[in-house]
């Protein structure tokens, strides 16, 4: 007999993990995080998962408590002797740390890979990583899906007749040019300096702007500061108009303030993490229907090669994928 499948959800990531699993075509498992007076809590799994593959959805994003939940879900599931434990994280939090950038600093996401790994993880599942390279901090297998299988084809709907695509930093040069090539069109380059975190000193834009339609691409909106600068300046430029698509709509601080009083005609964001507050410059699109193909396939042995870019693009040159 094959093991039979369970999709679980941790509190943190309900509303996506009930659409993923809507369009897998399974409900969601059964499971209780009992909480403690003091704060602690621990997850029990309220049906037996011996011999199943067990999907466990969570994204670590704020609180920190979304993360060691996510570990207790890992070591409840292998103590309940599940056959195999993939860990679907929407986002990746603490990617951002993937360096020793300065002195006396952690490198937090592979401290999250080594984690996940002594929890009893064997495999992981994500989009859009901060950096590509994190998935080298783990000794298990990652697919690392890419958010442009949804943004393209919004992009596409738009129908903009001069359209650009503009980075809004220099590390998201690469991300940028693909989806640029895609669509056989010019990428400009935000060039940014920081002082401290969330602060910006100054950003200037490599490329020529005007008269043209830019889409800023990005994988996390922080407190949309960032963004809004680099849409102001592109409009200074000279740009007709100016959005965004970014995968993991973070939004702290005054992020919807940010955005709200920008120059941005929209932020286009994905439901990795859920969005706190309406407002009529930002729109989700969801990730359900990816995650929903990428755990069958993950389930059934079968690649996931077509859900990338890349891909998409040998197939409309005629090259084997």
């Amino acid at each position: 007999m094959n093991p039979s499948i369970k999709i679980f959800s941790g509190t943190g990531s309900q509303s996506v993990s009930t659409k993923i699993a809507q369009r897998f075509g399974a409900p969601l498992g059964k499971i209780n995080i009992q909480k403690f007076s003091d704060g602690e809590f621990q997850p029990v799994f309220m049906e037996s998962i011996r011999g199943d593959y067990v999907f466990l959805i969570q994204s670590t994003c704020a609180p920190t408590d979304n993360l060691m939940e996510l570990l207790l879900m890992i070591d409840a599931a292998r103590r309940a002797s599940a056959y195999k434990i993939i860990v679907v994280m929407p986002y990746y939090g603490y990617a951002r740390q993937d360096r020793k950038d300065r002195p006396r600093v952690a490198i937090g996401s592979k401290l999250i890979a080594n984690l996940l790994v002594a929890a009893g993880a064997d495999r992981v599942i994500t989009m859009d990583l901060h950096a590509p390279q994190i998935q080298g901090f783990f000794d298990i297998p990652v697919d690392h899906l890419d958010s442009s299988a949804i943004f393209i084809p919004y992009i596409e709907k738009l129908k903009l007749q001069n359209l650009t695509f503009a980075a809004p930093d220099v590390g998201s040069t690469n991300r940028v040019r693909e989806i640029a090539s895609y669509f056989n069109c010019e990428m400009v380059i935000c060039d940014k300096h920081r002082k401290r975190a969330n602060e910006i000193a100054s950003m200037v834009v490599i490329g020529d702007v005007t008269g043209k339609d830019i889409i800023l691409i990005d994988d996390i909106c922080d407190t949309g500061g960032t963004l809004a600068k680099a849409a102001s300046l592109l409009k200074d430029k000279g740009a007709k108009s100016v959005r965004a698509l970014c995968t993991h709509p973070v939004l702290s601080g005054n992020a919807y303030e940010n955005i709200e009083n920008s120059v941005l005609e929209e932020l286009v964001v994905c439901d990795t993490i859920p969005v706190k507050r309406e407002t009529k410059k930002i729109k989700v699109l969801s990730v359900a229907d990816l995650f929903a193909i990428a755990i069958r396939n993950a389930y059934e042995n079968r690649s996931i090669t077509s859900l990338f870019i890349h891909s998409q693009l040998k197939a409309r040159r005629g090259e084997k994928i």
